[in-house]
């Protein structure tokens, strides 16, 4: 069975690390984090005293970017000059600069190759905003994952644990969607060709078998043609 390139769209809270993690696990396959890759940006940027709003600024800062992935026992680490940055790129501040980050052309250009190279060859599950509609539009199974605010809210507040507020996360949460809708470039929106999936009302287990099933019977068909 070939090995192919799957896509995996989406809002902030859908889901999407958790079943992209385990969906790559499952297929034996890599995992490509490219929201990670602006946090990353976002995180070096403020380190430097660069201002999320500053679009060249932020740009060179991506263009320079050494960032890798690598599984530390069942997570996805994210490592910038060697450095785990895992947790410090996931804090409420920094998500909102990542946010920041990705709606200026020159960073979303700059790492626009880095992402492709990262992965090219399939055998790659790639998580992000429009990584099936701008960074891989020639994936064979495209995803768009999504689910209601309220429950991405409640996700987002369980994962931050008693430090939560769930009425400024939800009140963050559609101030993101309205940003990432909205942008000029890459706006986050499902790719025409993407399988639509709420897991709203899904477990992980059972998003990840849906997925799984299809990424399967499309890379036996690919690998048919």
């Amino acid at each position: 069975m070939r090995r192919i390139v799957v896509t995996i769209d989406g809002p902030a809270g859908a889901g999407k690390s958790t079943v992209a993690k385990q969906l790559a696990r499952r297929l034996g396959y890599r995992l490509l984090d490219t929201g990670a890759i602006y946090r990353a940006v976002a995180l070096v940027a403020h380190r430097r005293g660069i201002a999320w709003t500053d679009a060249e600024a932020c740009a060179e800062v991506a263009r320079a970017l050494d960032i890798t992935f690598d599984f530390v026992g069942d997570k996805n680490h994210v490592f910038v000059s060697g450095e785990d940055v895992s947790g410090a790129i996931r804090t409420p501040e920094n998500s909102q600069g990542a946010s920041q980050v990705s709606a200026h052309p020159p960073v979303r250009a700059a790492l626009l190759d880095l992402q492709r190279r990262l992965g090219e060859g399939g055998g790659v599950v790639v998580e992000g905003r429009d990584t099936g509609t701008v960074v891989f539009p020639q994936a064979q199974a495209k995803f768009f994952l999504t689910a209601t605010e309220e429950e991405r809210a409640r996700r987002r507040v369980a994962e931050l644990g008693s430090g939560g507020d769930y009425e400024k996360t939800l009140r963050e949460i559609r101030e993101r969607d309205q940003r990432d809708a909205s942008r000029d470039v890459a706006p986050m929106k499902p790719a025409e060709d993407a399988v639509l999936v709420d897991s709203s009302t899904q477990t992980i287990e059972q998003v990840v078998e849906n997925l799984a099933r299809v990424v399967e019977e499309r890379a036996g068909v690919t690998a048919g043609r």
